[in-house]
C-alpha cells in the first residue's frame, strides 16, 4: 500500500512538473551575442538591456519566461512552427514581417549606422561608398537599408551575425560596416573596436526599411500574450523601471519619441 502511494505521489508530482514546464513561456532571441541588449556568457546565462526588460515585464505580468536561442534567420519560421512563444531580440517593427507575425507596441527605437576602419578617409553616402565593400548582417532590416541606399552602387557582403561583420571589418575585409547603432557603438567603444575602426554617425532614418521601432513579435492567433506584454511594458514606463533599467547600459532616451 505505501509503495502504491509514493507511485501515486510520484505520478502527480510529474504530472504537475509537466503543467509547470507546459506555462513557460519560451522567448526567442537571436543565439549569437547583440551587446549591449542580449549576451550570453560561457555557461549559457544571458544578461543585458533587452534580458532586464524582459525579466522586469515578464515579473510585471507574473509569467514565467525562459530565453531560448534560435538562428536569427530562421526565428520567425521558429515562432510560427510553435517552438517558442514570442521573440524579444531587437527585432523591428516593418510591414512585410507584420504580414507573418503581430508585434507589441514598440519598446525602443534605433536607426542605422555605419563604421570604417579607424585610418579610412571614406565618407557615408552612396557615392563616397561607390565600388567599396560593405558588410551587413543576412535577414535584418540593416541590410535591406543597405540594399536599398547602397545596393546600386556598392558591394554588399552578408553575414550570418553582426560580430562577423564586425570582425571583417577590424580584418580590412571590408571596407564599411551598415548596422544598428547602438550595437554598433558598443562594438566602436569596446577594445578591439577603439584599435580599429570608427563610426561615422548615424544614417538618414528610412521608416520603409527600418520600421517604426523595435518590438516583441507573437503568432497572430496569439493576442493573450500579445496584450499581457503590452500591459507589462505600460506598468514599467509608468512605475520607472523602464528607466532605471535603461540608465545601466545607455546614458540617453533609447525609447525614442
Amino acid at each position: 500500500m505505501k509503495l502504491k502511494l509514493l507511485a501515486l505521489a510520484a505520478i502527480a508530482a510529474a504530472s504537475l512538473a509537466n503543467v509547470a514546464s507546459a506555462a513557460a513561456i519560451k522567448v526567442g532571441v537571436a543565439a549569437e551575442p547583440y551587446p549591449p541588449f542580449t549576451v550570453p556568457d560561457s555557461a549559457g546565462h544571458w544578461s543585458g538591456w533587452e534580458v532586464d526588460l524582459m525579466n522586469a515585464i515578464c515579473k510585471d505580468q507574473k509569467l514565467d519566461c525562459v530565453i531560448t536561442p534560435v538562428a536569427w534567420d530562421g526565428i520567425i519560421p521558429a515562432l510560427n512552427a510553435g517552438q517558442i512563444d514570442m521573440i524579444m531580440s531587437s527585432m523591428s517593427i516593418t510591414a512585410k514581417r507584420e504580414k507573418v507575425v503581430a508585434f507589441s507596441n514598440k519598446y525602443y527605437v534605433t536607426p542605422a549606422a555605419i563604421a570604417v576602419a579607424k585610418d579610412s578617409k571614406l565618407g557615408m553616402t552612396p557615392k563616397d561608398l561607390a565600388g567599396k565593400v560593405i558588410g551587413v548582417q543576412v535577414a535584418t532590416t540593416n541590410e535591406a537599408y543597405a540594399k536599398k541606399f547602397f545596393g546600386k552602387t556598392s558591394t554588399l557582403k552578408e553575414y550570418q551575425t553582426q560580430d562577423q561583420v564586425n570582425q571583417d571589418l577590424a580584418a580590412g575585409r571590408i571596407d564599411a560596416d551598415v548596422a544598428d547603432q547602438f550595437t554598433l557603438a558598443d562594438f566602436i567603444n569596446s577594445k578591439d573596436g577603439k584599435a580599429c575602426c570608427k563610426m561615422l554617425g548615424a544614417l538618414p532614418y528610412d521608416a520603409e526599411t527600418l520600421g517604426t521601432g523595435i518590438g516583441a513579435a507573437f503568432r497572430k492567433s496569439d493576442t493573450k500574450l500579445r496584450e499581457e506584454f503590452n500591459k507589462g511594458l505600460a506598468d514599467i514606463r509608468k512605475s520607472g523601471e523602464y528607466d532605471k533599467i535603461t540608465k545601466k547600459y545607455f546614458n540617453f532616451d533609447i525609447y525614442g519619441g
